[in-house]
């Protein structure tokens, strides 16, 4: 096996399309097919110079030193995916997607105890994933810059345009490989321009929350629950978290899914007014509003994100009225309590998980945890050129502890690198927040910095 490259990667990602539909039909035939499925990947992935550090289900996730190692590879495993005979009732179409980028490096004690990678790039090349079709070799913009000169025979690169990965952040500019012996013609990639949903983009990429977005999506999909309510004070993320969630469930609701935000209003009558408005509804003819919101609601498979429900606490009722009214509608909910309502499933949203200060891990394993990495990812973005080292690393670990691993909180404190170094700033803050006070008053009531919810 080779050795798990660093540095700037080519990531491979794959997973099988349709693969619960399949488990559903033939259980015994599946299950076969995906012996034979985890054979040839594996065997291709390693035969090539590849690292395979994690599988998860049908999922193979690779490391690759090189882009071109990484796009051959992809192309001979989708032809040996293809040409292989497979069982009638188990054929494997498998989707697949190819990222370039940075990552975190860990220390060599600690990847042979995780065999993990950390850094925005795993997340991207998910997200690119999650848009292709069974069959379908997807490339993110840094790859391609990294193959056109060096593509195989008769290897062809489609440029599939700028899209809206699921991940809300920036548009990605898409491409796919196509060969003359393998299928070339799929549905439109499954991006936020082609599933009905009002997501807002946000300007930086969420850090972390995987477990928790994993588990948000899991609870949200189990049939008898349809309010899951994210608690917990002011800056914890509930609303970034709940908008992640909401983007991954999107092909889980024909009707969409749409993002109605209550922090500005305090009047109960608007309610219906602002989840009208996020689903581009209109008044009209004689009916009230409510009764035209709810005759809409119970004819559509929907799931609305009711932001900052704190606000607007006489207006809770109202949630259960709509709960009535729609048998397939879902509710996921942000505010500092729970709404107490019958049907009511709630989710505590947990800080950051941060290091001990006294017993910090090598430099290269330090970013495993959550609030030291979107501290040095924040930080960056701040000042460039600023990266974790020896001497800073145990006053960023102290930062992110004596702030309780909040985001907005660690945001804001990484803004101050621009004046402050992280030793400086460790020196000031006395009591938790107290240097933050002057960032904190420029945010507008019920609202927090773009990206930093």
């Amino acid at each position: 096996m080779a050795d798990p490259p660093t540095g700037t990667v080519t990531f491979l990602f794959t997973d099988i399309e349709g693969s619960t539909l399949l488990w559903e039909r033939d259980a015994r035939a599946m299950r076969s097919a995906l012996a034979r499925h985890d054979e040839i990947l594996r065997s291709v992935i390693e035969e090539r110079g590849g690292h395979v550090f994690k599988t998860v289900g049908d999922a193979f996730c690779a490391a690759f030193p090189s882009a071109p190692e990484a796009l051959g590879t992809a192309i001979f495993a989708q032809r040996a995916i293809h040409d292989e005979e497979w069982e009638e009732g188990a054929t494997i179409r498998v989707r697949v997607a190819l990222h370039t980028g940075a990552v975190d490096e860990q220390g060599g004690d600690y990847f042979e105890q995780r065999g993990d990678y950390f850094g925005p790039a795993l997340n991207r090349v998910a997200r690119l994933l999650s848009a292709g079709h069974g069959g379908q070799t997807l490339l993110s913009l840094a790859t391609r810059e990294l193959v056109r000169d060096a593509l195989p025979v008769d290897a062809k690169l489609e440029d599939l345009g700028g899209r809206h990965l699921k991940d809300l952040f920036r548009p990605e500019r898409v491409f796919q490989i196509t060969v003359p012996d393998l299928p070339s013609d799929f549905p439109p990639l499954r991006t936020l321009e082609s599933l009905s949903n009002n997501l807002p983009l946000q300007a930086t990429p969420l850090v972390g929350r995987e477990r928790e977005v994993g588990e948000i999506c899991e609870r949200l999909r189990q049939e008898e629950i349809r309010l899951l309510t994210l608690t917990g004070p002011g800056g914890t993320g509930k609303t970034r978290l709940a908008l992640q969630a909401a983007a991954d469930l999107l092909e889980d609701f024909q009707g969409g899914v749409f993002f109605v935000s209550l922090a500005a209003i305090t009047d109960p009558d608007l309610f219906f007014t602002e989840i009208a408005g996020a689903l581009d509804m209109r008044e009209s003819g004689d009916a009230p509003l409510e009764d035209v919101l709810k005759e809409y609601l119970g004819r559509r498979e929907l799931l609305l994100v009711l932001d900052n429900v704190e606000q607007i606490l006489s207006a809770v009722p109202l949630v259960g009225e709509l709960l009535s009214a729609a048998p397939r509608l879902k509710l996921l909910a942000t505010s500092r309590i729970p709404l107490s309502i019958y049907g009511e499933h709630e989710y505590a949203v947990p800080p950051l998980s941060v290091p001990d200060p006294k017993w910090l891990p090598d430099l290269g394993a330090i970013s495993q945890y959550e609030a030291v990495r979107l501290f040095i990812e924040r930080a960056g973005a701040a000042k460039a050129g600023f990266e974790i080292t020896s001497e800073n690393a145990p006053a960023v670990a102290e930062i992110c502890v004596r702030l309780d691993g909040l985001p907005l909180a660690i945001e804001l404190a990484a803004a101050r690198v621009k004046h402050l170094s992280p030793g400086a700033m460790l020196g000031r803050l006395g009591r938790r927040l107290k240097l933050l006070t002057g960032e904190r008053a420029t945010c507008p009531r019920g609202k927090e910095p773009s990206g930093e919810l």
